[in-house]
């Protein structure tokens, strides 16, 4: 049977069109101004339940943080329950899309290839910005290191892999459980099952993968209405978490501590701004109309801290808004939603430097490339979902000697922090799929004018700009 001539809907665009949809209410709605006010009141009232202020026992006052966090750590569970589903239908559902393996494979490779050296300047970026800024050095006191590290308790330094087990690691990224690989939420053994049985579903008849197609369809759904259930949360979760970690830290530290988040901000502002050169030097576009255009995916990325959980609303965007292909960017996002974290890696880039200088050790050349290394592997297979670069960050720590209890120290600030590197991800997204797009429109071109797969070609890119 003739594959080319099965039926459109191969890649579900309509029902990620009507997933967009559902989110962006959310935007209509002002969540994430609802979520910055959660924010500010969160830190009001965890400068009054902490000590500086006391007005409560402090026992009382631990008690009541954790009960404020409830709304959080239900909003985080929620997400953090649907991201292995969600990833998996999506990445089959996008590789489908393109119907065409060496397609995929060029794609593939091409957007490895990118997503590999943009991590690398993005930590290269947030090393810099640290060396130059110094952020550690505005921390004072052994009682707050201490304060601070107190609640952690002491990781283990795992050695790096010697040269003959590389071997073995590599062979151990493909699952021999999937079903395993899911529970434990082993991202990047999940991208490749995914991209193993997207690349199968590519050879069967469409007959025999549409009842297969659609079920994913559905679990794609389902996930984002789990999704827009814990968008309700968002504002308390924020609210509660902000206050529980401002009581804990106290003003003065969280003040001391407003430098490093500077820091870190300054680094994704640079980024972006790399990202805006590339639309404007490689892909001709205005840099400004592209931020108009990605305006409802950043600020819904914002909202939820996740980019997975905005891949619906990135894709709407990427091909109605930035005439990207669908078969690029069903592919290309929802791939780079789980490996393309770029602004995860800058953050971590900043955070080693930072507690490094807050406890006085002096990192050489060799130990920030090996932080460079380890943020690049680390960032690839990282759950796209609130709070996990933390735990990345981590073990970076401990590979180059930095107390990995430091983290207790910008936890306090990581919600800021935590979506505002999700948007610049969701943004590293969509100029990938951009880049993607036009390093294949020859190929994509004759194949989908043979295909007629999407309906009509959507109008060149430059030209919606332009009438938009």
């Amino acid at each position: 049977m003739d594959r080319r001539k099965g039926p459109s809907k191969v890649g579900h665009p309509p029902h990620i069109k009507r997933l967009s949809l559902q989110l962006q209410s959310l935007i209509r709605g002002r969540m994430w101004l609802k979520v910055l006010m959660g924010m500010a009141l969160g830190t009001a009232f965890g400068i009054v339940l902490g000590p500086a202020a006391g007005l409560f026992d402090p026992r009382i006052a631990t008690t009541l943080g954790e009960w404020l966090s409830l709304p959080g750590y239900i909003f985080l569970g929620l997400l953090q329950m649907i991201v292995v589903p969600l990833v998996l239908a999506s990445i089959i559902l996008g590789i489908a899309a393109n119907r065409d393996v060496e397609m995929v494979k060029k794609l593939g490779v091409l957007a490895g290839l990118y997503f590999v050296a943009t991590t690398a300047v993005a930590i290269a970026i947030g090393i810099a910005v640290a060396l130059l800024i110094n952020p550690g050095r505005h921390i004072q006191g052994e009682e707050v290191i201490l304060l601070a590290a107190a609640p952690q308790g002491s990781q283990e330094i795992s050695d790096l892999p010697e040269l003959f087990e590389i071997p073995r690691i590599i062979g151990g990224l493909f699952p021999t459980n999937p079903l395993e690989a899911m529970a434990s939420g082993q991202m990047l053994q999940v991208v490749l099952f995914s991209v193993i049985v997207g690349i199968a579903v590519l050879t069967l008849s469409p007959r025999s993968s549409a009842p297969f197609m659609d079920l994913l369809g559905s679990l794609q759904e389902i996930c984002m209405t789990v999704v827009r259930w814990s968008m309700h949360l968002a504002p308390l979760a924020v609210f509660g978490l902000m206050a529980k970690f401002t009581a804990q830290l106290g003003l003065e530290t969280l003040l001391g501590m407003g430098v490093y988040v500077m820091a870190v901000l300054f680094g994704l502002l640079l980024l972006l701004v790399l990202y805006l050169i590339i639309i404007l030097a490689y892909l001709r576009r205005d840099p400004l109309q592209f931020l108009a255009d990605a305006k409802d995916a950043l600020l819904i990325a914002f909202s939820t801290s996740s980019s997975a959980a905005t891949m619906p609303v990135s894709i709407r965007v990427a091909e109605e808004k930035l005439g990207i292909r669908p078969a690029v960017g069903q592919f290309i996002i929802p791939l780079g939603a789980t490996i393309n974290m770029n602004g995860t890696a800058l953050y971590q880039g900043v955070a080693t430097v930072f507690l490094a200088q807050v406890f006085g050790v002096d990192l050489t050349m060799g130990q920030l490339l090996l932080v460079m290394i380890i943020a690049v592997g680390a960032s690839i297979g990282t759950p796209a979902t609130p709070g996990v670069g933390i735990v990345i960050l981590a073990t970076i720590l401990a590979s180059v000697g930095v107390p990995a209890e430091g983290v207790a120290l910008i936890i306090g600030v990581d919600r800021i922090l935590d979506m505002s590197r999700t948007s610049v991800n969701v943004a590293g997204d969509l100029v990938a799929s951009a880049v993607m797009d036009k390093l294949a429109r020859g190929r994509l071109e004759t194949l989908l004018d043979i295909e007629g797969v999407g309906g009509a070609d959507p109008a060149p890119a430059e030209s919606q700009t332009t009438s938009q």
